[in-house]
């Protein structure tokens, strides 16, 4: 083949091998082991404890956060202290150290989210992360790509300019 077709073969080739990539790393759902097996079916679940009691910066800053061993060990120093994960729990808390907990939901680095923006206009955290308070294992059960943002904020009348979530 000859001309410009051989060139736009090619170059829908380098798409679809992109576009695969892309897949491979945003495009399944993520149950990463984490070094506690923490339910947030119990927690958030079954104990009705609110997101934010946990995730406090959602309320003030673009990440949730993820708790400190000093906010766990607040219950935790009275309540299942007989449970293994507790116990594993305790021993970061002895040690002084940082519980090393893998991300689940995280966006590429040219997008910029603010949970506080979407916290403050009464957003649920269930419209990104799925039903969490269901979960024992956390997983990313909802797809977070461009097409499922736009969409949300053209049904909500928010700003769908580009330089809203890439700057």
């Amino acid at each position: 083949m000859r001309g410009p077709g051989k060139f736009i073969i090619a170059g829908v080739i380098v798409l679809l091998v992109i576009g695969a990539i892309l897949f491979t790393a945003y495009g399944r759902a993520r149950t990463p082991e984490q070094p506690i097996k923490f339910s947030h079916k119990i927690h958030a679940g079954d104990f009705k404890m609110p997101c934010e009691y946990c995730h406090s910066y959602a309320r003030r800053s673009t990440v949730a956060g993820i708790p400190s061993v000093a906010r766990c060990m607040g219950c935790h120093k009275v309540t299942a202290l007989d449970k293994p994960e507790v116990k594993k729990l305790a021993d970061y808390w002895n040690r002084k150290e940082a519980i090393p907990w893998v991300k689940v939901f995280g966006q590429p680095d040219f997008v910029y989210f603010s949970h506080e923006a979407h916290v403050s206009k009464g957003i649920a955290c269930q419209s990104c992360h799925g039903p969490v308070e269901r979960m024992e294992k956390v997983t990313e059960a909802v797809v977070l790509n461009m097409e499922r943002c736009v969409t949300c904020h053209m049904e909500r009348k928010a700003s769908i300019d580009c330089w809203t979530c890439h700057k």
